[in-house]
């Protein structure tokens, strides 16, 4: 069998961990150096398409959705979420790793079809949680995939999105009858209830990583 090759590293800002990005044929992993496990693999995306797929449709009825993704990845959710939505959409993706983005211009970009270069996309360079702060009203939709779920990984400071206030400022930042959405590797009962207690309806969603039906359970939040 093939082994691994790595192709680039890149560290997370604020914090130095170092990302790594692996290839072996057409298959692709991200680790973070030091560790065993995978932080993400380009065969094991069911959840991130979910996300999307779960979140836009229902934004049905917007003849020109606005959605915000938190996290490019590997690019899975990107191109599941265009694929929801009409050519009318814009969908802005904020990659806190500049090496990522320029992963999923490169090779990486094939395991999922070169999203980033969709004319319907705009990656922005930069902390997701800024920019959710600056954008008032902005959102039909905001879908965040930044860490592990409400037990941050890669990176505490992503924490605060999942408390009261974090929960707040994104509320602030959807439109009218707007949906909120989060990815997490696991279920965590006192953040549906944050989530309820915030005034949202709430459908937490068990999903498998691999599909079909196969692989890790996810959870997927919606929240209107």
């Amino acid at each position: 069998m093939a082994r691994f090759e790595l192709l680039g590293t890149a560290t997370i800002p604020g914090k130095g961990t170092q990302l790594r990005l692996l290839q072996r044929n057409d298959e692709f992993s991200i680790k973070i150096a030091g560790t065993t496990g995978e932080l993400m693999n380009s065969r094991l995306h069911g959840s991130e398409d979910a996300l999307a797929t779960l979140a836009c449709e229902r934004l049905a009825d917007h003849p020109a959705p606005k959605v915000l993704i938190g996290g490019l990845g590997m690019g899975f959710t990107l191109a599941a979420a265009l694929g929801a939505l009409g050519e009318n959409a814009e969908v802005t993706v904020a990659e806190l790793v500049p090496e990522v983005e320029a992963w999923n211009r490169g090779p990486l970009g094939a395991a999922a079809g070169y999203p980033v270069l969709d004319p319907r996309t705009r990656v922005q360079v930069g902390d997701v949680v800024q920019l959710i702060k600056d954008s008032p009203n902005s959102y039909d939709a905001i879908l965040l995939d930044i860490d592990n779920g409400p037990e941050g990984l890669t990176r505490k400071e992503n924490d605060w999105l999942y408390t009261a206030p974090g929960i707040a400022t994104a509320q602030a930042a959807l439109k009218q009858d707007g949906v909120l959405a989060y990815w997490s590797a696991g279920l965590d009962p006192a953040f549906t209830e944050r989530l309820r207690r915030a005034g949202f309806s709430v459908d937490p969603i068990t999903v498998r990583a691999h599909r079909p039906g196969k692989g890790a359970r996810h959870v997927i939040w919606l929240a209107w």
